[in-house]
């Protein structure tokens, strides 16, 4: 296990780094547990790729120094029962991530539908999920030439994630499915279909 740094932020928040993602999302699981008892007074806690963000803070200088002394935790605990996402196999970058892993589209459609994703943290637009799950050898890079829109309910995958595009924008993550399920939604409560924390699986539509 690795130590932690925590670096001030303004007047009342920290930024703690940690070594990895996996120590980021353990690290927000166990704040987040803090808070929920009461040891832990804090307005906002933030999670990033290997970073947290701990706004609103009574003491951060008393809560920087008590931190220095910990170490990073390993592993988050599970949390509740996974968000199912039902999805067709149907992007048009699927063929060039199967090839991209070696397999058959077949193969590489099973290969993500089996595996069980954490959102690790969100960001780029609201609703949108970074998605860890899948073993380093499955990354693949961003598209060389980005598209000005990617539609709403877009799978897709870029470096070692996936995500799903809750609204149209412009991306260049290689897109191989889609999905009906509602991302972000104002009037519902939360708004965001999945949070940090989140377990997710994608269920296939058709035949696999």
């Amino acid at each position: 296990m690795s130590r932690l740094t925590a670096r001030p932020v303004g007047e009342d928040a920290l930024l703690v780094e940690v070594a990895s993602g996996a120590q980021a999302r353990a690290l927000h699981a166990e704040l987040l547990r803090r808070r929920a008892e009461g040891s832990l007074t804090v307005r906002e806690i933030v999670p990033a790729a290997r970073t947290v963000l701990l706004d609103g803070l009574a003491d951060p200088a008393g809560l920087a120094s008590e931190l220095a002394s910990c170490e990073a935790p390993a592993t988050a605990p599970s949390a509740g029962e996974p968000v199912e996402l039902p999805v067709r196999y149907d992007g048009p970058d699927l063929a060039d991530v199967a090839a991209h892993w070696g397999v058959p589209v077949s193969e590489a459609v099973r290969i993500h539908a089996n595996t069980e994703f954490t959102v690790a943290f969100c960001g780029f637009a609201p609703g949108f999920g970074y998605l860890t799950g899948l073993p380093a050898r499955y990354g693949v890079p961003r598209r060389a030439t980005p598209r000005t829109a990617v539609p709403a309910g877009a799978v897709a995958l870029a470096g070692p994630y996936t995500g799903v595009y809750p609204r149209s924008s412009p991306g260049g993550w290689q897109l191989i499915g889609t999905t009906d399920a509602v991302l972000w939604d104002h009037a519902r409560v939360p708004a965001a279909l999945l949070s940090p924390g989140t377990r997710v699986r994608f269920t296939p539509l058709g035949d696999v």
